[in-house]
């Protein structure tokens, strides 16, 4: 599979601040990435320095598996890292003709593209009387209009309200069905799990996870269990049994997390044979949200 962007050792220090920390991941042709991490994690700043608009302190990255120069490339990424800048008293269509003619593109495609990003019926509307979602999903038709290989989007719904968020994100899954490449910023998990195939978790600068989503979320799972006495007794069984990878006390709930397959019957006749009696207990599979939290709870 191509790579469309190889990121090695790449690294960012603003001063005592090391926004970006010997930062590597692979993009390949057909998925959609998302880097997620807090605010001020280092995702825009990786951006801005595939960009070329922010300048590495070391590192190296490249396009196309190599073959092509960052300037080459760039003519094939489409990219919005600011909020979308459009002159408010021309049309949605005057603006990307306008857009075509500063990047020396044909104006063929502003159509097809409006209707993409569902704004084609208001195609002659000023942009002052978009709300902020349709001034998004404009920015995402302007990045759209040299057919781009790899979409790249920094925070494509922030600040939108939930049906603005809902249309953005439809717009994402749209786009990717239909090949390109998408490469987003979050820092919100429920973005990432519902539209991503792939997640890179970075926090201060710094990876903590690579890989497809689903095989983030694809642990053995979790029991949360409780009992009305001898909870010591109860910790100390289920921290001997070979299925269990740790025991946890949260709140009222002990939580044991698993490395291998065990029901919830088959626990629960256990404990029943050694004198313990359940009040409550629950099989869960780990959400993006418990993993990510595992994930920078000890980085």
């Amino acid at each position: 599979m191509e790579t469309i962007l190889s990121l090695k050792n790449l690294d960012k220090k603003y001063g005592k601040v090391h926004a970006v920390n010997d930062l590597s991941f692979d993009i390949q042709k057909g998925n959609v990435y998302g880097i997620l991490g807090p605010n001020g994690s280092g995702k825009s700043t990786t951006l801005g320095i595939i960009l070329n608009v922010v300048n590495r302190t070391s590192g190296e990255f490249s396009w196309f598996d190599g073959k092509l120069s960052t300037h080459e490339a760039l003519k094939k990424v489409g990219a919005i890292i600011e909020r979308p800048n459009f002159y408010p008293y021309m049309t949605a269509a005057q603006n990307l003709s306008l857009i075509c003619r500063i990047k020396g593109i044909s104006t063929e495609k502003i159509d097809e593209k409006l209707t993409t990003v569902n704004l084609f019926e208001r195609r002659n509307s000023k942009f002052s009387t978009f709300s902020l979602g349709m001034k998004q999903r404009l920015a995402i038709a302007s990045a759209l209009l040299n057919d781009p290989e790899i979409l790249i989007l920094d925070e494509p719904t922030n600040g939108l309200d939930p049906q603005g968020i809902h249309e953005i994100r439809e717009i994402i899954k749209k786009i990717a069905a239909n090949g390109t490449t998408i490469l987003l910023a979050s820092h919100l998990l429920d973005e990432v799990e519902k539209v991503c195939s792939h997640v890179v978790v970075i926090r201060k600068g710094v990876k903590l996870y690579s890989g497809r989503v689903d095989e983030m979320t694809a642990s053995k799972g979790l029991f949360e269990l409780k009992v009305d006495k001898d909870e010591e007794k109860l910790i100390s069984l289920l921290e001997s049994h070979d299925a269990i990878l740790k025991v946890t006390k949260e709140q009222d709930q002990i939580i044991a997390t698993l490395n291998d397959e065990i029901s919830a019957s088959e626990i629960n006749s256990l404990l029943f044979k050694n004198g313990l009696v359940l009040s409550h207990l629950v099989k869960r599979k780990p959400s993006l949200e418990q993993q990510f939290l595992d994930l920078t709870k000890n980085n």
